[in-house]
């Protein structure tokens, strides 16, 4: 496919995206396809889809525009609530991509257990119906304590995400010289997307942090707000089959 040429598919292209950002490639033909999806079709897509497609398009919008305009960093409410994206024609901040989209309508406030109180109907329409915990481990704000970014494809997030999520926790976890184990602060910011405390135990047993049986006091590392641009992982290789796939045979 031609570099000025994003994919029909909106996967695909936003996987593009994401992929144009990490190499320096001009990025003005995505934020363009983007912005003319057509709505219907961005609706139909399944579970999956819309996650992988909602994953890239934050990440890639977000080292797009701090590559255009660094200081924006330095402004949260500037950062995260401003419209960052056109999406199907509608204007988009990066917490409505996440906490109105990819999260259910929750809040960014209250650790997890509240709903958003505005929700428009391009958020009704497109909102996956509850929060998939492992997006906090996929997402990337630009801050030192985020996630890599990855590029996420339609057919294969699932065993993505794991993955991105095992490799963050195996990383980022450790013990302290008492015994206590110290997680990403994410886990603390939302705590009810968790299941609360027994369900972060759960999560860590179930990616392979602790064992059956295990359950010691876990503390929460500070979070690092200073900015890390350009952090990607190593795995765009791996869905290269699965984006050919998807620009040959596009979602409906």
């Amino acid at each position: 496919m031609s570099p000025t040429e994003p994919a029909s598919s909106p996967v695909a292209c936003s996987r593009e995206y994401v992929l144009a950002t990490r190499h320096g490639e001009a990025t003005e033909q995505f934020r363009a396809a983007l912005a003319a999806l057509d709505g219907d079709r961005l609706a139909a897509l399944d579970r999956e889809a819309t996650t992988a497609f909602w994953l890239n398009t934050y990440n890639a919008a977000v080292q797009d525009d701090l590559q255009r305009d660094p200081d924006i960093f330095a402004d949260k409410r500037r950062l995260f609530g401003e419209p960052r994206l056109t999406v199907a024609g509608h204007d988009l901040s990066l917490d409505d991509v996440e906490h109105g989209i990819l999260r259910g309508s929750k809040s960014k406030y209250g650790l997890g257990y509240l709903p958003r109180l505005r929700a428009d109907g391009f958020q009704r329409r497109h909102r996956l119906p509850d929060a998939d915990p492992r997006i906090h481990f996929a997402l990337n704000c630009a801050a030192a304590s985020c996630p890599p970014i990855a590029a996420y494809t339609a057919d294969g997030v699932d065993e993505e995400l794991d993955r991105s999520t095992a490799s963050f926790l195996h990383s980022d976890c450790e013990y302290d010289d008492r015994g206590r184990l110290a997680v990403s602060r994410l886990f603390l910011y939302h705590r009810g997307d968790f299941g609360g405390r027994s369900g972060i135990y759960a999560f860590l047993r179930e990616h392979g942090v602790l064992d059956d049986g295990e359950r010691p006091r876990v503390t929460y590392q500070s979070y690092d707000w200073s900015r890390k641009l350009g952090y990607f992982t190593d795995h765009e290789a791996s869905a290269a089959a699965t984006d050919a796939e998807e620009t040959e045979d596009p979602e409906p």
